[in-house]
């Protein structure tokens, strides 16, 4: 059982990986400024780090690898907001989603002014 959930992680890692480096092409291609480093060979492990300039000193991070998923929020290099795992994979929607819609990403929901 635990061979085969490990399995599963390795290909959500890897499905994760793939998505970063179309949404860094997405953001690219709206002038953004975004990044998208690949580590690994898929046989021992992948991992990714992708870094994104949203304007006004407004970053986002999101590090995938075979030891967890993060996603970091900044403004003017202060720390906003810090996800793991799946409510880190959330906002990596939420951005992806804007993109799609053609619009710029603005910060996380849960940062968002009531």
């Amino acid at each position: 059982m635990f061979a085969r959930l490990a399995e599963h992680y390795r290909s959500v890692v890897e499905d994760l990986v793939m998505s970063l480096q179309a949404l860094a092409e997405g953001l690219q291609a709206q002038g953004l400024a975004a990044t998208c480093y690949v580590c690994g060979d898929g046989r021992d492990g992948q991992g990714a780090s992708f870094v994104a300039d949203l304007g006004d000193g407004h970053m986002v991070r999101f590090l995938v690898s075979d030891y967890g998923i993060s996603w970091v929020e900044s403004r003017h290099g202060h720390e906003l907001v810090k996800f793991e795992g799946a409510e880190a994979i959330q906002e990596l929607q939420r951005v992806a989603d804007a993109v799609s819609a053609g619009q710029t990403p603005t910060r996380t929901a849960a940062m968002a002014p009531a």
